[in-house]
């Protein structure tokens, strides 16, 4: 029976990973499409290939309902290739004596791994669970030429045996290739309810959005600088508010962030934010437009270039000063943030918003402690934000520092006035 050939759309963030590679990863948050790249590919290799053979596997599974299984029985009717592939209730055969079969890692040992010493492909579906005694027994175990160890995932930390392998030390071997996927890669992501329950989540659980929807390690909320004290909202942004805008300029690798915010009801309200990496110093005017009236209010910088001040000043006319620094002015700056009833931050501000879940105190790796020191980190867009609000930001450390004999001192004075 002649077979047809599939043309099957694929999100451009995939690309790197249809070129042949011993170990293929891609790793995200909820609604990238990983599973489903995964499984198209699963499905054009058998249709294509005769006597192809492919193990799909998790750490547990108690039941093929709880693998992959379904997802490529959806893809063999997506494509009405029905009449190719043999359904049955633990396998699924393939054209050419193929197999796709579904199996738990857990329970195996290295010997009982050895039959599956002749298949092409393993696929790994949620990764991030799989043991380190798992992943060290399967990798030698697909020996054939050709074969391939595919694995999807969304991040928990990075000491699990498929995250430590794919991103940490030595991830830049020959023969291996892992793409970071999230929903804002997948060009059909707003079709369905996902995007409904992605708004709310970032509304409502801004602690949990980062890792469930963009793909970032599970974090403890502890020691987040800003944990429960910022919401999304879209908001509209009222007339007669006093406008404040903010910049810190971009270095080598850091980008160039811009954005603007005010105050109304003691709460802080962001609507605005520009920037990116290797912005160059003729393209700055036109990122700062990107802000409304951003030539009619004045600007607050980072004063380490005061050059770029200057010509922003004196040959495009931006109202625009260096803000106040001293020792212990980033802490003030965050004391006086947590200060404001609500920090609100509309949606469009993407890259603040993943900065505010990323902003974090170190912790101890030994102990666990949170420690009051705040990571030099993800923290771009807050720096602008700190030097926009330059004025309501004060040095609590220049304030009169009183004792016993101060004290005594005043009421002497006050007695002999």
């Amino acid at each position: 029976m002649s077979r047809p050939s599939l043309k099957i759309p694929t999100a451009r963030v995939f690309a790197p990973l249809l070129v042949p590679c011993r170990y293929k990863g891609a790793y995200g948050g909820r609604g990238s499409g990983k599973s489903h790249f995964f499984g198209e590919c699963v499905v054009e290799e058998h249709l294509r290939l005769a006597g192809h053979r492919t193990v799909c596997l998790r750490e547990v599974q108690t039941s093929t309902r709880l693998s992959s299984r379904q997802l490529i029985i959806d893809k063999i009717s997506q494509f009405n290739l029905n009449r190719y592939f043999d359904v049955q209730d633990r396998i699924i055969r393939t054209p050419g004596d193929g197999l796709i079969v579904f199996q738990g890692l857990q329970n195996h040992t290295a010997e009982s791994l050895k039959s599956l010493e002749g298949f092409d492909r393993a696929w790994v579906e949620e990764a991030q669970c799989i043991s380190a005694r798992s992943w060290r027994m399967l990798r030698p175990t697909l020996r054939k030429a050709g074969a391939e160890i595919w694995a999807s995932w969304n991040p928990h930390a990075p000491t699990d045996a498929v995250d430590a392998f794919f991103r940490g030390a030595g991830s830049d071997r020959a023969d291996l290739v892992a793409v970071r996927a999230n929903w804002s890669d997948n060009p059909w992501f707003e079709q369905g309810t996902l995007p409904a329950e992605r708004v709310e989540d970032q509304r409502s659980r801004p602690d949990e959005y980062g890792h469930v929807w963009e793909g970032d390690y599970q974090s403890f909320s502890a020691a987040q600088v800003f944990a429960g004290r910022v919401c999304v909202q879209d908001f509209a942004t009222p007339d007669g508010v006093r406008f404040y805008y903010g910049v810190d300029w971009g270095f080598a690798k850091d980008p160039l962030a811009a954005l603007r915010c005010f105050v109304a009801d003691n709460a802080l309200y962001i609507d605005h934010e520009a920037g990116g990496v290797g912005v160059e110093l003729d393209a700055i005017p036109a990122v700062l437009e990107q802000i409304p009236q951003a030539r009619l209010w004045p600007w607050r910088a980072d004063g380490a270039r005061p050059e770029t001040i200057s010509f922003l000043a004196r040959r495009y006319g931006f109202r625009i000063s260096a803000a106040k620094k001293w020792p212990g002015s980033v802490e003030d700056g965050i004391a006086r943030l947590k200060a404001f009833g609500r920090i609100v931050v509309h949606p469009r501000c993407r890259r603040l918003l993943e900065e505010f879940r990323l902003y974090s105190y170190k912790v101890d790796k030994d102990t666990g402690d949170v420690l009051p020191i705040v990571e030099d980190a993800h923290n771009h867009w807050i720096d602008a934000l700190r030097y926009a609000l330059d004025g309501i930001i004060l040095n609590r450390r220049a304030m009169p520092r009183f004792n016993a004999g101060t004290l005594q001192h005043i009421q002497h004075a006050s007695k002999g006035g």
